[in-house]
């Protein structure tokens, strides 16, 4: 029997999960947990890559100690972020998403590519993490010098295991410089930002096979947890999905990319597929609540929180997507600013947050269905946030779908899934 390892790493953990096919089912096996997040270093918001890469090989070590033979091996993490190589060196800091060190660059990045012709080309809603101003903002504090590869974040975890440097496709397209048509970076974007040409290499597809480590194959999945997690859910047919984790991406395959100004002014991302387009839209998701917990009532048992929100009778909410809550000192403070009536109690802050993302759920559903011009009546739901049962039953509700909520690891499923089709 042919075993696999799924390595999924979000924000705030990572999980190694074995799978294999018995019965005409997957199977998984959790075997090793391990806890991640965001540090602040001279100032900066940062990744510990040297205790990401320390926890992947743990991993490995433990899942080959229970299944001493494993025919490969993949890793999916968030998007945008990535290691700046030297050669064979890492340039440190890694910096992540959420760091403010991007708010330059994005001004100076649309005065020479303004963002209409960006997502024209692209097809990439505007985030100021994006992995093109990212990289403009190396290369304005001359980062970049010397510069000889960049990796996203699961390509250097891969890199770390099989000494070989990767460039995956639906990883590529998180960034904002790959073109929506031809699914590689766009050569305009980068001679016209002066972003180092070497660089950019062309992009490969999931499934691909690119070394060896311990033996065990290591393999390209769909290296964006969301393109993974797509992949996962087990859809009769296509409907509009949202992968609920630290964000909320909510989309639908579609055949081709939407780059219209409808799409554009709604801020619609089209992002690589496993054989599709993923029109989806980032939401500030279960990030809300988690900060909220953190400040408010840390070790409170999600049951006792939920429970206290659904009791509450705190009827005002706030936009889910402000810029305000995307990385504030504070939750707390950014949520008594956004709101006219300070909530009383951490349940009424708890309700507010969780009828909020509900709000921008039908928000965003409401303009994916004016411009793919479908109607759906069901809404798949998956990742962490699909337990909350809460949340689920006031999305059925401002949404009008049939919620179908999968507490499942979808990640990890698309990721063994695209392994086991490499293999069949």
């Amino acid at each position: 029997m042919k075993r696999y390892l799924a390595i999924d790493i979000g924000a705030s953990s990572g999980r190694h999960i074995v799978g294999w096919r018995e019965n005409g089912e997957i199977q998984t096996r959790e075997v090793y947990r391990f806890p991640n997040g965001v540090t602040e270093s001279d100032g900066h918001l940062t990744w510990d890559v040297g205790a990401l890469v320390g926890h992947v090989k743990a991993g490995i070590d433990a899942a080959l100690a229970r299944f001493p033979e494993i025919e490969s091996l993949s890793i999916d993490t968030w998007g945008v972020d990535y290691v700046l190589m030297r050669g064979d060196e890492a340039v440190m800091p890694c910096h992540a998403y959420r760091d403010s060190r991007t708010e330059p660059a994005v001004e100076a990045v649309h005065g020479i590519v303004p963002f209409s012709e960006l997502y024209r080309r692209t097809g990439i809603q505007f985030q100021p993490f994006n992995t093109i101003y990212q990289l403009y903002a190396d290369q304005l504090a001359g980062r970049l010098a010397g510069v000889t590869d960049f990796l996203m974040i699961p390509e250097y975890l891969l890199y770390a295991l099989c000494g070989i440097k990767s460039h995956e496709y639906t990883n590529g397209t998180t960034g904002g410089m790959v073109g929506a048509r031809t699914g590689e970076y766009d050569p305009a974007i980068i001679g016209a930002l002066g972003l180092p040409k070497h660089l950019f290499h062309p992009l490969q597809r999931p499934g691909t096979a690119i070394g060896a480590y311990r033996g065990v194959k290591v393999v390209l999945c769909a290296t964006h947890d969301t393109g993974s997690a797509v992949e996962g859910i087990p859809m009769d047919a296509d409907a509009p999905y949202i992968s609920s984790g630290t964000w909320s991406l909510l989309g639908v395959k579609t055949a081709r990319p939407l780059t219209d100004a409808a799409s554009e002014r709604a801020n619609w991302s089209n992002e690589g597929g496993v054989g599709y387009n993923r029109y989806q839209k980032n939401i500030m998701g279960m990030w809300l609540v988690n900060r909220l917990r953190e400040e408010l009532c840390p070790g409170r048992p999600w049951d006792a929180i939920t429970a206290g929100a659904q009791a509450s009778g705190y009827d005002e909410t706030v936009d889910a997507n402000a810029q305000a809550f995307l990385a504030p000192k504070s939750m707390k403070e950014a949520f008594d600013a956004a709101l006219n009536n300070r909530p009383q109690t951490p349940s009424d802050y708890f309700r507010c947050a969780y009828r909020s993302l509900a709000a921008s759920y039908r928000q965003a559903l409401d303009e994916l269905e004016r411009n793919t011009g479908k109607r759906y009546d069901e809404l798949y739901i998956v990742g962490g946030g699909a337990k909350n049962q809460f949340l689920n039953q006031l999305t059925e509700v401002a949404t009008g779908k049939r919620v179908i909520a999968l507490p499942i690891e979808a990640t990890a499923l698309g990721n063994l899934k695209i392994q086991m089709k490499r293999e069949a």
